[in-house]
């Protein structure tokens, strides 16, 4: 698995402008900051079913999904396996794993051909030494982030499979941490049972459960959101 990783990154090009120009927390940072993180950020393209992290591996980068999808799950020969969140184009991830310097706890797949960009880890804390636009970005997505994964513990629970789509849609369609989906996410049943847990009949079943809602329409290559308030806090 190191050796895949490793052939991974190796395939890693500069980023270009127009890709950084979609990064949100890049207009934050002063002339001179944004000279120094243009300069070190790169992008990989990932295909399906390739790993961008794996559990035990020493944190070296900061991520963030420019194109493709993401899940982000347990370590399967420990036990069933279970995924924490799907991670949506312009999410960002690992900050708190970067912050402390500590190896991932978690695996980070792609469902489908994805382009990832890494900041490497002495830049990032190079930027939180020096730059308070920075700063008050991590602060909010840290923040962010802890009400996604108590809303996911609260997800957990639910026994109605039609609730738990609708309550991981909703986390997909977060336009706090998933900036670049909009109103339309491109997904496939099967890559959303991957991410929520279930089949790809019963997620099927659930999607035109929510479609009679009035809370998304399916079209083709993915899914529209038409009531995230719905999706977020309704029920079934």
């Amino acid at each position: 698995m190191t050796s895949k990783l490793n052939q991974l990154r190796a395939r890693a090009q500069p980023i270009t402008e127009s890709e950084i120009a979609a990064v949100p927390w890049f207009k934050e940072l002063t002339p001179f900051e944004q000279e120094r993180v243009f300069g070190d950020m790169q992008v990989i393209t990932a295909q399906a079913g390739e790993s961008l992290v794996r559990i035990g591996r020493p944190a070296e980068y900061w991520f963030g999904l420019l194109e493709g999808l993401l899940k982000m799950s347990n370590n399967a020969t420990d036990g069933p396996q279970i995924t924490f969140t799907g991670v949506a184009p312009g999410g960002w991830f690992g900050e708190g794993t970067v912050l402390k310097r500590e190896a991932y706890r978690y695996n980070i797949e792609a469902l489908r051909k994805s382009r990832v960009t890494g900041m490497p880890i002495d830049t990032f804390h190079w930027l939180i030494d020096h730059s308070l636009g920075f700063n008050r970005y991590v602060m909010f997505q840290l923040n962010e982030r802890l009400g996604q994964f108590i809303a996911a513990r609260e997800t957990d629970r639910l026994t109605n499979p039609d609730l738990r789509v609708a309550r991981n849609l909703a986390t997909l369609f977060d336009k706090k941490l998933y900036p670049g989906v909009g109103e339309f996410l491109r997904i496939t049943q099967q890559e959303l049972a991957l991410i929520v847990g279930l089949s790809r009949q019963r997620v099927n079943e659930a999607l035109k459960a929510l479609a009679d809602k009035g809370w998304v329409r399916t079209e083709y290559g993915g899914l529209q959101v038409l009531d995230f308030e719905g999706l977020q806090r309704g029920q079934i």
